[in-house]
């Protein structure tokens, strides 16, 4: 197995004690560098050797081969040294590979030469004899003794060589045991100081290897860093000026890396102007004050680019603490810089239309009522939706719509320009901010140039999409109006614009806000009134116009306030359906009516309308089914008039609920029929058993000059090819009744049967006439009039008042809010810019006031909206 031998050295230190110097590209280099310098020694040497030897130096010279044979053999190798070294001064690759055996040589060759020599030497000076150039002759050896030293003493390892083999030289040449001793004691002293100089050596060279690798290394690792565009280095001098910067920053900054060495710093660094120039501020403070500094953000002076850096550094300074300049690093924030604005983008703009979203346009609303000294300062705000959207998402789909909103979001941008700030605030609601301005002609203007242009036709798709817009304003003074009342008003003056007929902009007056506490009221009120059995039906006979036979009730939802009194279904039914308290409000209206059906017996039938929202319901079928069952009634007993809103949503859903409420065996009634925006189609496709004539057909249909008749006519004739029963809604005067009656309808429904009476007065109804019933009104239609609710101005005297429109007719009007009028009084009501009517009070009630028109006024001309009949069917629960 042989003798085992451990191969593994403990550290990379124990290698570098064992190893030869030779083996050091260091120690190698500089033995050759003596070599190259020996030449000077061969002269110092050659010039002894002359004057021992051709001057009258020491007598019999030549005589003893033992002395000039021997210092002509050290010549002899200082003359191969010599050659040696001056052949190692030019690049010759043939010696170049053999560094280590020359410099070996040489190294032998300097003990040999000098070992001669000094034997010589001692020999031939031993004795002195008597001459006057004897001293000269001596200095002359001293002196080439010097030079040779001079030239070993690069190399400490080859001095101590050269220093024994004076010694041992000397003590040869001499032949003194004296002086041997003394020669022996200096060359043990000289080898033991030797080892312990070149273990030291050794180790310096080790460690100075590790330091060059660790540096090497660590410049590497600066090097990778630098070209991988992680971060940068800088370094300066006292004066601020570059002595060090990586070539990949000039690289950035477009620049030769020589031009920017010797520039100042600062010159790398974009000045910016503006807001944000603290960091800016603290790196001069830093350079100035010789501080340190730490991840400062400074714009970079890069040509044709935006970039950023993060910038630290600190002062370095000499041994004796002087100040030297700065040394630091850098790091590029552009990306980050960017993502930063693409999330501030995100955070502050919407992402369909670019405008600004909620949070940023509330910010702005805010900043815009106050100075930067926090004054308050006038301001306008524009709130706005787009009327009928939603339908142009249903017809036309999503992407339609969002191509609509970002055509939208151009047009605002172009009215307002650089006057306002458009934002959107979700779905098709956007707000527009004016700052400084609160003059109505200007901001009327540019409500109506908004209006005016979203009135025209969009091109989507080949597609011309029509929609209009409603606008509410509200205008602060500069009274320290907050941010959040103005958003209030301008959404109380939006809805008053829609409920003025949509496509108009209204300003914000303190009656709507009344008007909205007035609606919170009876929202809350609502809520308790079903707990409070406060709601209660009437029913209003639905008459077979053939047999003049009770067929049927419709039955009508009142509400009889505790301390209000009687209010209006117009008023708390569609605060009802906008809270969802429809929902449980209309579950009470099917169960009381099932109730009454089973008072009333198994020849009537009752109709209950049915919300949207109640359709919408799942519950639905199971809340009939329910209500049927517990009544004991048949379930055709009960008819649902549905109203055209719930074709708006054109789904599956839709028609599965058709299907399940047919299923449950009620009848299903088309309510409103031709008022809403259903397509002929569903009437095949839901299962219908009756079509309902909206009564603003039926109303005036006998005037020969209204386009009503045919209208009905149309109807019936579709009803009867469908198989379905109609109903002509409203009827009024004996004239309407001949009409319909002519056209074919199957059964009326209006005041000349009667008006809506509670359960008790319909059985006494059908107990006094056996189920028949007269007709019984006016023989013509009374002028079409409008209930409404919307503030008007009225001027009477020099004063001006603000007053709330009840109704309107052609010929008057009914006006609340002016108290104790006296009839006769002359009076101007304004219904907007430009709008006036001059009229005259013909009587006075506390604080309502029928007024009469100087003229005859177009209704929809004065207030954009559709007549409706003046005694017509109260609102239901839809």
């Amino acid at each position: 197995m042989g003798v085992r031998r451990n191969i593994i050295r403990s550290s990379r230190d124990d290698f570098a004690v064992h190893e030869s110097p030779f083996d050091s590209p260091e120690f190698v280099a500089q033995l050759l560098r003596v070599a190259t310098l020996w030449h000077y020694v061969l002269i110092g040497r050659l010039l002894a050797f002359a004057v021992f030897s051709v001057l009258p130096g020491v007598a019999g010279f030549f005589d003893q081969p033992s002395l000039w044979l021997t210092m002509a053999s050290g010549l002899m190798c200082d003359a191969a040294l010599t050659v040696m070294g001056q052949a190692m001064r030019r690049p010759r690759p043939a010696l170049a590979a053999r560094a280590r055996q020359v410099a070996m040589l040489s190294a032998a060759l300097v003990a040999l030469g000098t070992l001669f020599n000094a034997a010589a030497m001692f020999a031939a000076i031993a004795m002195p004899d008597g001459g006057r150039h004897f001293d000269a002759f001596t200095a002359i050896q001293i002196g080439s003794l010097l030079v040779a030293a001079s030239a070993v003493s690069i190399v400490r390892p080859l001095f101590f060589s050269f220093s024994g083999a004076v010694a041992f030289g000397g003590a040869l040449g001499v032949a003194s045991w004296p002086f041997a001793l003394a020669g022996a004691v200096f060359l043990a002293l000289l080898i033991v100081m030797m080892r312990e100089d070149v273990r030291h050596q050794r180790r310096a060279t080790a460690a100075a290897r590790r330091a060059i690798s660790e540096q090497q290394r660590a410049l590497n690792l600066m090097r990778d860093f630098e070209r991988a565009g992680r971060g940068w280095f800088w370094e300066t001098d006292r004066d601020g000026q570059l002595v060090y910067i990586s070539p990949t920053v000039a690289a950035r900054l477009g620049r030769p890396l020589a031009e920017l060495i010797g520039r100042p710093f600062t010159d790398i660094i974009r000045k910016r102007i503006g807001n944000d120039e603290s960091e800016e501020r603290t790196l001069g403070f830093s350079l100035s004050s010789r501080t340190p500094f730490k991840e400062l953000t400074v714009q970079a002076a890069a040509p044709g680019e935006e970039r950023w850096w993060s910038i630290s550094g600190h002062p370095i300074s000499n041994a004796l603490g002087h100040f030297q300049g700065f040394r630091g690093s850098g790091t590029d924030l552009t990306d980050q810089k960017r993502s930063e604005r693409e999330i501030n983008q995100l955070a502050r703009y919407d992402t369909l239309t670019g405008l600004a979203n909620r949070r940023h346009i509330t910010d702005l609303l805010e900043r815009a009522l106050r100075t930067h000294i926090g004054q308050p300062q006038p301001c306008a705000l524009l709130l706005m939706d787009l009327d009928r959207f939603k339908a142009v998402n249903d017809t036309l789909g999503h992407p339609v719509g969002d191509q609509l909103l970002q055509q939208v979001a151009g047009r605002l941008t172009q009215i307002v320009g650089d006057k306002g700030q458009v934002g959107r605030l979700g779905g098709d609601e956007f707000q527009i901010v004016l700052p400084q301005l609160n003059h109505p002609e200007k901001i009327a203007g540019i409500a109506n140039a908004i209006i005016l242009s979203l009135a025209k036709p969009f091109a989507i798709e080949g597609e011309q999409v029509r929609i209009g817009s409603s606008i509410g304003i509200a205008v602060s003074d500069g009274e320290g109006v907050s941010a959040s009342a103005l958003v209030r008003n301008a959404d109380l003056a939006l809805y008053a614009a829609k409920d003025a007929g949509r496509g108009v902009y209204r300003f914000y007056a303190d009656a709507m806000h009344n008007q909205a506490s007035e609606r919170k009221a009876i929202e809350d009120a609502l809520r308790d009134a079903l707990a409070k059995d406060e709601l209660r039906l009437l029913y209003q006979p639905i008459v077979d116009v053939a047999t003049e036979r009770i067929s049927g009730f419709e039955a009508l939802i009142r509400w009889n306030h505790a301390t209000a009194g009687t209010i209006s279904p117009e008023k708390f039914i569609p605060i009802a359906e906008e809270s969802n308290l429809i929902v449980p409000i209309g579950e009470w209206i099917i169960r009381t009516a099932c109730a009454a059906i089973a008072t009333l017996g198994s020849g009537y039938r009752v109709a209950v309308n049915v919300s949207p929202r109640q359709f919408a319901n799942e519950a639905l079928p199971a809340t009939i089914l329910s209500a049927v069952s517990g009544a004991g009634i048949r379930p055709e007993q009960l008819e649902l008039e549905i109203t055209e809103g719930v074709f708006l949503d054109e789904s599956a859903e839709n028609l599965a609920m058709f299907r399940k409420l047919k299923r449950t065996g009620v009848r299903l009634a088309l309510d409103d029929f031709g008022t809403g925006y259903s397509a002929l189609g569903y009437l095949k496709k839901a299962p219908f058993d009756k079509i309902k004539i909206d009564q603003s057909f039926v109303l005036g249909a006998a005037d020969k000059s209204s386009m009503n008749a045919a209208i009905i006519a149309s109807i019936v004739g579709l009803a009867s090819a469908l198989d379905m029963e109609t109903t002509a809604e409203g009827v009024e005067t004996h004239d309407d009744l001949a009409l319909v009656r002519s056209l074919g309808c199957s059964h009326v429904q209006g005041y000349i049967y009667g008006q809506p009476m509670q359960l008790a007065e319909v059985v006494g109804l059908l107990r006094a006439g056996g189920g028949r019933v007269e007709a019984r009104g006016y023989r013509s239609a009374r002028a079409p009039r409008l209930t409404v609710f919307r503030t008007i101005h009225v001027d009477s005297g020099g004063y001006r008042y603000e007053a709330i429109l009840r109704n309107i007719a052609p010929g008057g009007a009914l006006v609340e809010g002016l108290w104790n009028v006296p009839p006769g009084t002359r009076l101007t009501l304004e219904f907007g810019r430009g709008l006036r009517v001059d009229a005259e009070a013909r009587w006075s009630a506390d604080n309502r006031t029928g007024v009469q028109f100087s003229a005859a006024v177009d209704i929809e001309e004065l207030i954009g909206a559709r007549v409706a009949p003046p005694r017509g069917r109260p609102r239901r629960a839809a």
